[in-house]
């Protein structure tokens, strides 16, 4: 069997990602296939980082949170990304997946600190290692984040999982002429407009010559096939 292309990934859920086709809140279904998905590449003997976003259960809060001090709405973010990632790491229980859960934020009764050399220790024990509380600052989404934690873990590649299987020239769902992108420079992405993470996680990507590659979660067998290093999403690197 060909051996996989990448060691160790950083995987980017949003947290859109666990609603399925809820309004807001966890899919149960959905969960469960992105688990499933995740466990067939750590099988692989992939080591596998997970950062979690927290928009869907945000989203359920976010109109009595408007007009809220900036900060304030952030750090409640936080606290939804660590909701999700204890929801992952129960997942992953279910599916038989040893995973820990480290926080960017202190809550020691639920999860244990984001420490980098423990975190690198559990990855090399074959655990699943999830990521919450993004950064632990306000004013940096989880992209950011997974940006950072991949490049501290020392991660081959960061996958951004998305609705969509990569960066295409228009929207396809309103353009049925737009076509994928196989590879990107980083530069071509800035000169070409192309929104592939918000800038201060693609600009950390860039400086540190992290690969990323954008697929879509939802696409059966995907995840693996980008990581066997098979035309699968959209590649930006260096």
């Amino acid at each position: 069997m060909t051996a996989p292309a990448f060691k160790r990934i950083l995987l980017k859920l949003s947290g859109e990602a666990l609603m399925g086709d809820d309004a807001y809140g966890i899919n149960r279904d959905t969960i469960e296939r992105i688990v499933a998905e995740v466990a067939e590449v750590v099988r692989l003997g992939v080591q596998v980082g997970v950062v979690i976003g927290g928009g869907n259960i945000f989203r359920g809060v976010a109109p009595g949170a408007a007009g809220m001090d900036r900060a304030t709405a952030d750090y409640m973010g936080m606290l939804a990304t660590v909701m999700n990632a204890l929801a992952l790491q129960d997942a992953f229980r279910r599916a038989g997946v040893n995973a820990r859960v480290q926080s960017a934020l202190t809550i020691e009764q639920v999860a244990e600190p984001y420490i980098r050399g423990k975190a690198i220790r559990y990855l090399e024990e074959g655990k699943v290692v999830i990521f919450g509380a993004g950064t632990g600052n306000p004013f940096f989404t989880t992209d950011t984040a997974a940006a950072l934690r991949g490049v501290e873990i020392g991660a081959d590649i960061v996958l951004k999982a998305t609705k969509v299987d990569g960066v295409y020239t228009a929207d396809p769902k309103k353009d049925p002429s737009a076509t994928r992108y196989q590879t990107l420079t980083f530069d071509e992405a800035i000169s070409r407009d192309l929104k592939v993470m918000d800038a201060t996680a693609f600009a950390l990507c860039r400086d540190q010559n992290m690969p990323l590659c954008v697929l879509s979660i939802f696409k059966e067998g995907a995840l693996k096939r980008v990581v066997m290093g098979e035309d699968e999403g959209t590649l930006v690197k260096c």
